[in-house]
């Protein structure tokens, strides 16, 4: 890659795009979208820039998702019926395979567009695209 877009650059980029694509994604199913990236609190970027290290470094969405139940967990959330976060709740909370269809397309759509956005940036800087 280029000298003058490092790691962390990328990733942002990225993190950012793939916040944008779930926000969409939940939009389209009745969810509420959540914050657009630039007003998401830290908590938030923190985990979705965990999530695009993992996607880049060849995690499939089930792992990813697992990853995430992780982080989840050593911080303290739990399984809620609703998303709270100051109750640290939330519904996706679950076993990868026991998450509704639509939870797991939406993990599917965050590796594609990560792996996408930085396939697409890193052949741009190296003259390919």
């Amino acid at each position: 890659m280029a000298s003058n877009l490092n790691d962390e650059k990328l990733h942002e980029i990225c993190a950012h795009a793939a916040h944008e694509a779930n926000r969409a994604h939940r939009a389209s199913i009745g969810e509420d979208p959540g914050p657009v990236w630039a007003d998401a609190p830290e908590w938030m970027r923190s985990s979705t820039l965990n999530g695009v290290v993992g996607a880049l470094g060849g995690n499939s969405p089930e792992q990813l998702h697992l990853s995430w139940l992780e982080e989840k967990r050593r911080t303290g959330w739990k399984y809620g019926p609703v998303k709270d976060p100051e109750k640290k709740e939330h519904p996706c909370f679950l076993p990868y395979d026991e998450l509704p269809l639509q939870q797991r397309v939406k993990d599917r759509l965050f590796v594609s567009v990560v792996r996408a956005v930085a396939s697409t940036i890193t052949a741009a800087m190296v003259g390919l695209a």
